[in-house]
C-alpha cells in the first residue's frame, strides 16, 4: 500500500507538472505580438480571410479555451475545419501542423528516433567514461592520473558543444576522412551505417557530459572515502577494489543517478545543437523550425512531449535510488 500510494501521489504530481507546462506554453504564443493564422491567410489576407483561418485553425478561442481543446484531442482525438475540409487528428493528438499537412504525433514519432539514438548512445558512453574516470581520479588523488583526468574535464565542461562538434568534423571528417560528417541512416535499414553516423554526435555529447561527471563522482568518492562505514571496512582487512566498488562508490552514484535522469530525458526531449552541427532532422529541429514559422501546435506537442520524457526520467530516478541506497525503500 505504502508503494502504491507513494506512485499514486507521483503520478498525480506528472500530471500537475504537464498541465503547467502545456498552460504556460500556451500563454507565452498567445501573448507574442505574432499571428499564426497569417501564414495560412492566403493573399490578400483581408480581414474576413483572417477569421475564417483563425476559425479553421482554432486560434479564435482564448488561450484557456485552446488549451481545453489541445487537451480534449489527447484523449479523444479532434477535428479542425468543418464540411468537406475537415481534418480529423485521432487519439492521442498532439496537435495538427497545417504548414507540414501532418499530426503532430506523427512528426514526433518520425523525428524522434533520430534523437533517440543520439540521446541514449551519448548517455551510455558518457556516464561510464565519467564514473570511471572520477573513480580513477580519485583512488589516485594528487597522481599524475588525477591531474590528467581533471585536466581534460575542464576542458570538456568549458568547450561549447557547437565548438566540439565542428573540430570533430574537421579532425575525422574532412582530414582524416574515417567518419561521415553528418546526417543520418536508419537502424533498421543501414546497421553500419547508422553507427557511423553517431559516433561523432556520440562523442561530441560524450566529452562535454562526462567532464561534468567525472569531477561530480571523484568529489562525492573522496567524501566517501571519509567516512567511518569506510575507514571500518579497511580496518576489516577488505579490499581496496572491494572498499572502492561495493561502499564507497555505490553510496557516490545516487547524485550522478539524479543528474543522469535528469540530463537523459532533456536530451531526449531534442539535441538542439548537436542535431544542427551534423545535420540530422530530430526532434531539437522539428521545435527550431517550427518556432521560427510559428507553427503552434508543433511548439506545444513536441513542449509536451519533451516535458513527459523528463517527468518520466525523474519517476525512473526515484525507483532506482531504492536499489542504490537501502534507506531510500526504508523511508
Amino acid at each position: 500500500m505504502r508503494i502504491a500510494r507513494y506512485i499514486a501521489f507521483r503520478l498525480l504530481g506528472v500530471v500537475i507538472v504537464l498541465l503547467v507546462v502545456t498552460a504556460i506554453t500556451y500563454v507565452i504564443f498567445y501573448l507574442l505580438p505574432s499571428n499564426p493564422a497569417q501564414l495560412s491567410c492566403g493573399k490578400p489576407c483581408t480581414p474576413e480571410n483572417l477569421a475564417r483561418a483563425k476559425e479553421y485553425l482554432g486560434l479564435n478561442l482564448p488561450w484557456y479555451g485552446q488549451l481545453w481543446e489541445f487537451l480534449k484531442g489527447i484523449v479523444v482525438g479532434r477535428s479542425f475545419g468543418a464540411g468537406t475540409g475537415t481534418i480529423v487528428c485521432s487519439a492521442p493528438c498532439l496537435g495538427y501542423s497545417f504548414q507540414l499537412s501532418t499530426p503532430v504525433t506523427e512528426l514526433i514519432l518520425t523525428h524522434f528516433p533520430v534523437t533517440a539514438s543520439i540521446a541514449v548512445g551519448a548517455a551510455v558512453l558518457w556516464l561510464v567514461t565519467g564514473v570511471l574516470g572520477g573513480t580513477i581520479a580519485a583512488v589516485r588523488r594528487g597522481k599524475g592520473a588525477d591531474k590528467a583526468i581533471m585536466t581534460v574535464a575542464i576542458a570538456g565542461v568549458s568547450a561549447p558543444a557547437y565548438l566540439v562538434g565542428m573540430l570533430l568534423i574537421l579532425l575525422f571528417g574532412f582530414r582524416l576522412g574515417w567518419l561521415p560528417t553528418g546526417g543520418y541512416e536508419p537502424l533498421t535499414e543501414d546497421p553500419v551505417g547508422w553507427f557511423l553516423h553517431l559516433i561523432l554526435p556520440w562523442c561530441a555529447l560524450a566529452f562535454i557530459s562526462a567532464a561534468v561527471y567525472a569531477r561530480l563522482t571523484r568529489g562525492e568518492l573522496l567524501e566517501q572515502f571519509g567516512q567511518d562505514y569506510v575507514r571500518t571496512a579497511r580496518a576489516k582487512g577488505l579490499t581496496e577494489r572491494v572498499v572502492v566498488v561495493r561502499h564507497g562508490l555505490r553510496n557516490a552514484l545516487i547524485p550522478v543517478v539524479t543528474i543522469f535522469g535528469l540530463d537523459l530525458g532533456t536530451l531526449l526531449g531534442g539535441a538542439v545543437i548537436t542535431e544542427r552541427v551534423f545535420s540530422m532532422q530530430g526532434i531539437g529541429s522539428l521545435l527550431i523550425t517550427a518556432i521560427g514559422t510559428l507553427d503552434l501546435q508543433v511548439v506545444v506537442g513536441v513542449t509536451l512531449f519533451s516535458a513527459i520524457l523528463i517527468a518520466v526520467a525523474n519517476v525512473i530516478v526515484d525507483i532506482v535510488y531504492g536499489i542504490i541506497d537501502p534507506r531510500v525503500r526504508a523511508a
